[in-house]
């Protein structure tokens, strides 16, 4: 018998609207199939209202209760996650699927973006990269700077999801979109690829001393109370006493935007299959989940300390004074998947949308990879042109105010 492959993923769209839309999906299993699953929904910017997953060890059953959008681009969505799901290769099984193409995929080259604006367009930074989102291009790493004949240098370090950013189709639709977003005050736009050292080359360097808090360890985030995103309570227990091969991890946390992104995505990161969950939204958000059964104790307090720092911390934030001119730096700091080498979606689209609302104009940014503890982080380093032209302060906002205003952005707390 064969099966279409186009049937693992099947979307039931919602009658109305405030109704859910329902997208089941049935393969091949995999760990981490739930965080990858989950992160393609958080890229698409859907809530999830309710989750089910079920597993026999070998085939899965996932369904989702997600919320849509007007813009929500939902075939390209299902193409996305079926992209995800594992094939299952005849050798291994007498069920067939139907795939155009079979091999592994191979990893995407980096491309440089690099265009000019006039140097009072810098709040447009959000409006290009939410074009470049659209278009699925992942950013790398981003630096804007000001030229001295104050013009906005903008260099996007990108990789095609696609991976089709080497033919001149693709870099022409790019580059049109960018003009309809920016119209007349762009003055040049190129792509051109680049070497992959450049997006991993680290030169900023951050000072540990200064920003303890944004790597601090999972055990000193409550004790220090610093970086904290969620200030209600979080509720996280493990038990091995109802099942002999399983052990049951409730959580009990507020709601916010990729909540059951980063659970899942902890829980890949520490090689546990989930075998059987549930996640639904009452007045809190709760889960519950049968994962294959953790023995060493000292293993279970770690994976709920992860836990627990993800759903407290999943990103740290801080802002001081640099520079000559003493302008306000933003920085905002998250971790990188282990397995996939992948940063946290929608980071760099959230924080700049935030200064938007703000007016606040970003005089020069960067994006880079740092480890420490251990730990790869994403980094994004953000310099406010909060001064104006004869070096005073002008920026009408606190410090306190921007940091709370990107991170309702961060979390969708409106």
């Amino acid at each position: 018998m064969a099966i279409v492959y186009e049937d693992m993923v099947l979307i039931k769209y919602a009658e109305k609207e405030g109704d859910n839309t329902l997208i089941t999906i049935s393969c091949p299993d995999k760990i981490g199939l739930g965080c990858d699953l989950c992160r393609v929904l958080f890229q698409f910017g859907l809530t999830i209202d309710k989750a089910d997953f079920s597993t026999d060890g070998r085939w899965c059953y996932l369904v989702f209760w997600v919320v849509g959008k007007q813009t929500t681009r939902w075939s390209l969505l299902k193409e996305r996650m079926l992209n995800v799901c594992p094939i299952c290769l005849p050798e291994l099984s007498k069920i067939y699927y139907y795939k155009s193409q079979f091999e592994k995929p191979t990893s995407s080259n980096l491309f440089l973006l690099k265009f000019f604006l006039n140097n009072d367009q810098s709040t447009l930074l959000h409006d290009v990269t939410k074009v470049l989102n659209e278009l699925e291009l992942t950013i790398r790493r981003v630096k804007v700077s000001t030229t001295p004949e104050e013009r906005i240098v903008n260099l996007f370090f990108v990789i095609d999801t696609r991976d089709e950013l080497h033919t001149k189709k693709r870099q022409d639709e790019t580059i049109s979109l960018l003009n309809d977003t920016i119209g007349v005050d762009m003055i040049t736009c190129e792509i051109k690829p680049v070497g992959a050292e450049v997006s991993t080359s680290n030169s900023f360097i951050p000072r540990e001393e200064e920003m303890y808090s944004l790597f601090c360890l999972p055990n000193e985030i409550e004790k220090n109370d610093v970086g904290l995103f969620v200030s209600s309570p979080v509720s996280i227990t493990l038990d091995n006493t109802l099942s002999p091969s399983h052990s049951r991890i409730q959580i009990v946390c507020q709601n916010r935007k990729g909540l059951v992104y980063d659970v899942m995505r902890t829980l890949k990161d520490n090689n546990i299959k989930v075998c059987h969950g549930r996640f639904f939204t009452k007045v809190n958000c709760e889960f519950d989940l049968l994962v294959m059964r953790i023995v060493d104790e000292d293993k279970q307090n770690e994976l709920c300390s992860r836990l627990r720092m993800e759903l407290l911390c999943p990103l740290r934030m801080e802002t001081m004074r640099r520079g000559p001119n003493n302008n306000t730096e933003l920085i905002v700091v998250n971790p990188v998947e282990v397995l996939s080498n992948r940063g946290r979606p929608l980071v760099f689209h959230d924080i700049t949308h935030g200064l938007k609302s703000l007016d606040v104009g970003i005089f020069w940014v960067e994006i880079v990879r740092h480890r420490i503890h251990d730990q790869e982080w994403e980094v994004y380093k953000i310099l406010l042109d909060d001064h104006d032209d004869d070096g005073d302060e002008d920026i009408p906002f606190s410090r306190n105010v921007i940091e709370d205003c990107v991170r309702k952005k961060l979390m969708s707390w409106e």
